[in-house]
């Protein structure tokens, strides 16, 4: 994954969005950073299903690190893409980018590779499909 700070394209649609809100954050105004990552578990497993096409579990992330705070009331958009895969596994490239709510900026606030497996109804590993 680039390091780089360079805003995702204008016409790039995030795979979620969502406003950060005081139940999500500290005293202080921070948002829990337990709360980004589970927006961004999300987001990866958007794309797992689809790549899936069934159901997907999380079973490693490799190691994130916070570049910048979000504040209630910022919009967090999401952003994930399929960057790997396996007989049964997936590595989903994940960033998170937020926006101050009346602001145009778009601001880096970390990025991680998920991997999910694909599992059946029994919660055992089963192969991708060919096609996705």
């Amino acid at each position: 994954m680039s390091k780089a700070s360079t805003p995702p394209a204008a016409d790039r649609q995030p795979a979620i969005r969502v406003t950060a809100m005081p139940a999500d954050a500290n005293p202080s105004g921070d948002i829990f950073g337990g709360w980004l990552m589970a927006q961004m578990d999300l987001a990866a497993g958007i794309v797992a299903m689809r790549v899936a096409r069934g159901r997907s579990v999380t079973v490693a992330v490799e190691a994130m690190t916070f570049l910048s705070p979000v504040a209630i009331g910022d919009e967090v958009s999401v952003y994930a893409d399929l960057i790997g895969r396996g007989r049964t596994s997936m590595r989903i490239a994940v960033e998170a980018w937020r926006r101050e709510r009346h602001a145009d900026a778009r601001i880096k606030v970390t990025e991680a590779v998920f991997t999910f497996v694909a599992i059946d109804e029994h919660r055992r590993p089963v192969p991708l499909p060919a096609d996705a």
